[in-house]
Protein backbone atom coordinates (compact mmCIF):
# COMPACT_ATOMS: atom_id res chain seq x y z
CA UNK A 1 0.00 0.00 0.00
CA UNK A 2 1.37 3.40 -0.97
CA UNK A 3 1.96 5.90 1.82
CA UNK A 4 -0.44 8.83 1.89
CA UNK A 5 0.85 12.01 0.30
CA UNK A 6 0.91 15.31 2.11
CA UNK A 7 2.08 18.84 1.50
CA UNK A 8 2.96 21.88 3.49
CA UNK A 9 5.09 24.97 3.81
CA UNK A 10 8.42 25.80 5.41
CA UNK A 11 8.70 29.39 6.58
CA UNK A 12 12.23 30.39 7.44
CA UNK A 13 11.45 33.58 9.34
CA UNK A 14 15.05 34.53 10.09
CA UNK A 15 18.36 32.85 9.41
CA UNK A 16 21.90 34.25 9.33
CA UNK A 17 23.16 34.57 5.74
CA UNK A 18 25.88 31.98 6.29
CA UNK A 19 23.27 29.40 7.33
CA UNK A 20 21.07 29.72 4.23
CA UNK A 21 22.84 27.17 1.98
CA UNK A 22 23.01 24.69 4.87
CA UNK A 23 19.23 24.98 5.36
CA UNK A 24 18.63 24.28 1.67
CA UNK A 25 20.91 21.24 1.87
CA UNK A 26 19.16 19.91 5.02
CA UNK A 27 15.68 20.37 3.54
CA UNK A 28 16.76 18.77 0.27
CA UNK A 29 18.20 15.81 2.13
CA UNK A 30 14.95 15.35 4.08
CA UNK A 31 12.88 15.57 0.88
CA UNK A 32 15.21 13.42 -1.21
CA UNK A 33 15.91 16.03 -3.88
CA UNK A 34 17.84 19.30 -4.19
CA UNK A 35 15.95 22.48 -3.33
CA UNK A 36 16.62 26.15 -3.82
CA UNK A 37 14.92 28.81 -1.71
CA UNK A 38 14.06 32.30 -2.89
CA UNK A 39 15.77 34.26 -0.09
CA UNK A 40 15.01 37.86 0.81
CA UNK A 41 16.22 40.17 3.55
CA UNK A 42 14.43 39.99 6.90
CA UNK A 43 13.88 43.65 7.89
CA UNK A 44 13.10 42.81 11.53
CA UNK A 45 16.61 41.46 12.14
CA UNK A 46 19.52 43.07 10.29
CA UNK A 47 21.77 40.61 8.49
CA UNK A 48 19.22 37.81 8.42
CA UNK A 49 17.27 36.29 5.55
CA UNK A 50 13.80 34.83 5.14
CA UNK A 51 12.22 32.35 2.72
CA UNK A 52 9.09 30.28 2.05
CA UNK A 53 9.16 26.86 0.45
CA UNK A 54 6.16 24.73 -0.51
CA UNK A 55 6.80 21.00 -0.32
CA UNK A 56 5.08 17.70 -1.11
CA UNK A 57 5.95 14.31 0.31
CA UNK A 58 4.79 11.32 2.28
CA UNK A 59 2.75 11.86 5.42
CA UNK A 60 5.18 12.67 8.22
CA UNK A 61 7.49 14.73 6.04
CA UNK A 62 6.74 17.84 8.13
CA UNK A 63 8.29 16.18 11.18
CA UNK A 64 11.32 15.09 9.14
CA UNK A 65 11.79 18.64 7.86
CA UNK A 66 11.49 20.22 11.31
CA UNK A 67 13.99 17.68 12.66
CA UNK A 68 16.40 18.36 9.80
CA UNK A 69 16.59 22.11 10.41
CA UNK A 70 16.18 22.45 14.17
CA UNK A 71 19.16 22.92 16.40
CA UNK A 72 20.89 25.78 14.61
CA UNK A 73 21.39 28.92 16.64
CA UNK A 74 19.69 32.15 15.57
CA UNK A 75 17.14 30.30 13.42
CA UNK A 76 13.40 31.03 13.52
CA UNK A 77 11.16 28.80 11.45
CA UNK A 78 7.74 27.28 11.02
CA UNK A 79 6.89 24.02 9.25
CA UNK A 80 3.32 23.07 8.48
CA UNK A 81 1.94 19.80 7.16
CA UNK A 82 -1.61 19.69 5.87
CA UNK A 83 -3.78 16.82 7.05
CA UNK A 84 -4.36 14.00 4.59
CA UNK A 85 -7.16 11.43 4.50
CA UNK A 86 -5.20 9.08 6.78
CA UNK A 87 -3.02 11.44 8.86
CA UNK A 88 -3.34 14.51 11.02
CA UNK A 89 -1.83 17.82 10.11
CA UNK A 90 0.92 19.38 12.15
CA UNK A 91 2.69 22.62 12.89
CA UNK A 92 6.26 22.96 14.18
CA UNK A 93 7.44 26.33 15.48
CA UNK A 94 11.02 27.11 16.48
CA UNK A 95 12.72 30.13 18.04
CA UNK A 96 16.24 30.37 19.47
CA UNK A 97 15.02 31.13 22.98
CA UNK A 98 12.05 28.79 23.19
CA UNK A 99 13.19 25.81 21.15
CA UNK A 100 10.64 23.77 19.23
CA UNK A 101 6.89 23.43 19.70
CA UNK A 102 4.66 20.90 17.96
CA UNK A 103 0.89 21.03 17.65
CA UNK A 104 -1.57 18.83 15.79
CA UNK A 105 -3.84 20.71 13.38
CA UNK A 106 -7.25 20.02 11.88
CA UNK A 107 -8.41 20.48 8.29
CA UNK A 108 -8.99 24.21 8.84
CA UNK A 109 -5.50 24.71 10.28
CA UNK A 110 -6.67 25.08 13.87
CA UNK A 111 -4.48 23.71 16.65
CA UNK A 112 -6.02 20.64 18.26
CA UNK A 113 -5.23 19.99 21.91
CA UNK A 114 -5.59 16.36 22.87
CA UNK A 115 -7.60 15.07 25.81
CA UNK A 116 -4.51 13.97 27.76
CA UNK A 117 -2.89 17.40 27.42
CA UNK A 118 -6.05 19.10 28.67
CA UNK A 119 -6.22 16.70 31.63
CA UNK A 120 -2.57 17.44 32.40
CA UNK A 121 -3.23 21.21 32.30
CA UNK A 122 -6.19 20.78 34.64
CA UNK A 123 -4.11 18.67 37.02
CA UNK A 124 -1.32 21.25 37.13
CA UNK A 125 -3.78 24.09 37.57
CA UNK A 126 -5.41 22.38 40.57
CA UNK A 127 -8.46 24.64 40.40
CA UNK A 128 -6.52 27.88 39.74
CA UNK A 129 -8.07 29.52 36.64
CA UNK A 130 -4.97 31.65 35.96
CA UNK A 131 -2.74 28.56 35.99
CA UNK A 132 -5.16 26.70 33.70
CA UNK A 133 -5.07 29.60 31.26
CA UNK A 134 -1.27 29.56 31.39
CA UNK A 135 -1.08 25.81 30.71
CA UNK A 136 -3.51 26.06 27.79
CA UNK A 137 -1.46 28.93 26.34
CA UNK A 138 1.61 26.68 26.52
CA UNK A 139 -0.30 23.86 24.78
CA UNK A 140 -1.39 26.25 22.02
CA UNK A 141 2.16 27.55 21.49
CA UNK A 142 1.20 31.14 22.32
CA UNK A 143 4.74 32.17 23.30
CA UNK A 144 6.10 30.90 19.96
CA UNK A 145 3.37 32.69 18.01
CA UNK A 146 4.04 35.90 19.92
CA UNK A 147 7.76 35.79 19.18
CA UNK A 148 7.32 34.85 15.51
CA UNK A 149 4.53 37.29 14.67
CA UNK A 150 6.75 40.31 13.86
CA UNK A 151 8.87 38.10 11.58
CA UNK A 152 5.82 36.75 9.75
CA UNK A 153 4.66 40.20 8.67
CA UNK A 154 7.97 41.91 8.06
CA UNK A 155 8.13 41.58 4.30
CA UNK A 156 8.67 44.88 2.50
CA UNK A 157 6.27 43.81 -0.22
CA UNK A 158 3.52 42.56 2.09
CA UNK A 159 0.28 44.22 1.17
CA UNK A 160 -1.50 46.24 3.81
CA UNK A 161 -5.28 45.95 4.04
CA UNK A 162 -7.03 48.94 5.56
CA UNK A 163 -10.39 48.20 7.11
CA UNK A 164 -12.93 50.98 7.44
CA UNK A 165 -16.12 50.98 9.44
CA UNK A 166 -19.08 51.44 7.15
CA UNK A 167 -22.38 52.90 8.25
Amino acid sequence: MASPQSRGVIFIHSAPRALCPHLEWAVGRALGYAVSFDWSDQPVLAGSRRAEFYWEGAAGTGAALATAIRGWEHLRFEVSEDPSPRSDGGRWLHTPGLGIHYAQTDTAGNVVIGEDRIRYAMELAAGDPAELQHELQVALGAAWDEELEPFRHASDDASVVWLHKVG
